[in-house]
């Protein structure tokens, strides 16, 4: 017996044959509407081409759905249809027929998140918790504009089958620089980025500084600018830890003498650039790609704090930034994290199944990926989508965006030829999404009035 029959590789097709050649003895459980992971080595030719090898295999079609409302399922149905060679079969449900599809067009990428979020927050008045809701995407890229929308909203989320834009190297040390910025005397990350780029201070330094500040009961800033404290040291890294403290010192000095809209976000380019950050990131990367990705992440951090200095003074504006996008310290706790919105990639959802499902990045070179035509995968690339179509349980939310930046400039996008396949009656489009959401006492206040006027 083989379960996920569609996602059997060469191999594992002939180790199959080789267990059931003598008795013929096989039963294969498989979609292939969800064979989408011919990029590592499946084959749905194993499950299409089935009875060549076993002319007397019975085919039983499994197409009563017991999860998606009707509507979600006519979407599915007709967006799967357009790909030639398959099975053919009708998924069908006895729920009722459901909520049209909402799609949703919007300028860019930013707009798209902070809508998706809006309306996450919309449902959660109408009592829908966060645990029922689902981001899908199609690259791990698209994840940074909605954790950044989620974490302003205060919205706890899990990220599956990806990392977190958060937990990137080059942003944890971004969140190093500017956390130290505001408090030196804050150990954990001033020893992250102490030697990023390496500036003479090396682990076993740093292990020594670490100790000492402990022994007197100082932080490693406080240890660093005490001149008997650093007697043990030789010469040279002694000047090293003087030179980082006198960085660290002098640049929070300027920052606070610096008035209301003060161009942080350059002045922290032009900084990291200065200290070699930037050359370090090129110089550690395998390619120098991937180095450039690092560091228009970075920018892209920056570019989100700009809006901060206008109204604020350098300080000021870094400290509300980073309230901004830090989840409360309740947040971690593990018993918080089960009512959570779920981010996850589309590779990542078969299986699975959220009672709202949100589909983002419904743009031409995402879905279908631009590699789809060159490598003739446009059949799998469509089956992703039918996937995550059926994800859906209750409510079904598209979206797609009219441009997306790329390397910082705003790019024109075209709307994914797979919204197309699905019919128009099926859906209800939202150009325009209501973006204010009532704050907890408008929302009560809304309340009591409609049960003052109920009785």
């Amino acid at each position: 017996m083989v379960d996920e029959y569609q996602d059997t590789n060469s191999s594992q097709f002939q180790l199959v044959n080789l267990l059931a050649g003598e008795h013929w003895n096989l039963c294969v459980v498989g979609d292939d509407d969800q064979s989408i992971y011919g990029w590592r080595g499946a084959q749905i030719s194993n499950l299409l081409d089935l009875e060549k090898f076993y002319p007397e295999v019975k085919v039983i079609k499994l197409e009563q759905n017991y999860r998606s409302t009707n509507i979600i399922l006519k979407a599915a149905n007709k967006v799967i249809q357009k790909n030639v060679r398959r099975r053919e079969k009708n998924l069908w449900s006895e729920q009722e027929t459901g909520e049209l599809i909402k799609l949703a067009t919007y300028d860019n990428a930013e707009d798209e998140a902070q809508g998706v979020v809006d309306q996450i927050e919309m449902d959660r008045l109408h009592g829908v918790p966060w645990q029922k809701q689902a981001i899908l995407f199609r690259t791990n890229q698209q994840s940074r504009p909605i954790e950044m929308a989620l974490r302003k909203k205060q919205i706890r989320y899990n990220l599956v089958g990806g990392q977190s834009f958060f937990d990137r190297s080059e942003i944890r040390d971004f969140l190093a620089y500017t956390k130290t910025l505001i408090n030196p005397n804050d150990d954990i990350n001033l020893l992250r980025i102490a030697n990023t780029p390496p500036r003479g201070l090396s682990d076993v330094c740093m292990e020594r500084l670490l100790g000492i500040s402990q022994e007197k009961n100082k932080s490693v800033f406080g240890v660093m600018g005490n001149d008997e404290l650093l007697e043990p040291f030789f010469s040279r890294t002694k000047l090293s830890i003087k030179n980082f403290h006198e960085l660290i010192t002098s640049t929070r000095n300027m920052l606070m003498a610096s008035p209301v809209g003060f161009p942080l976000n350059d002045w922290l380019d032009e900084f990291f650039d200065d200290q070699g950050l930037y050359a370090y990131i090129h110089r550690v990367e395998k390619t120098a790609e991937a180095g450039d990705m690092k560091i228009s992440n970075i920018r892209q951090m920056l570019k989100d704090l700009e809006p901060h200095t206008i109204k604020h003074s350098p300080m000021e504006a870094l400290q509300e930034f980073l309230e901004e996008i830090t989840l409360d310290n309740e947040f971690a706790e593990e018993k918080q994290k089960e009512n959570a919105v779920t981010l996850i990639t589309m590779h990542s959802c078969k299986g699975l199944e959220y009672p709202y499902v949100h589909i983002v990045g419904l743009e031409e070179g995402i879905l279908p990926h631009s590699r789809s035509k060159t490598e003739g995968t446009l059949d799998e690339e469509r089956r992703l989508f039918y996937v995550a179509i059926t994800r859906a349980k209750e409510v079904l939310y598209l979206s797609h965006c009219t441009g997306r930046k790329q390397y910082g400039q705003l790019m024109p996008c075209h709307p994914s030829q797979f919204l197309m396949e699905i019919p128009e009656e099926l859906m209800e489009r939202s150009d325009v999404i209501m973006r204010t959401v009532p704050t907890q006492e408008a929302a009560q206040n809304i309340f009591a009035d409609i049960f003052s006027q109920i009785g």
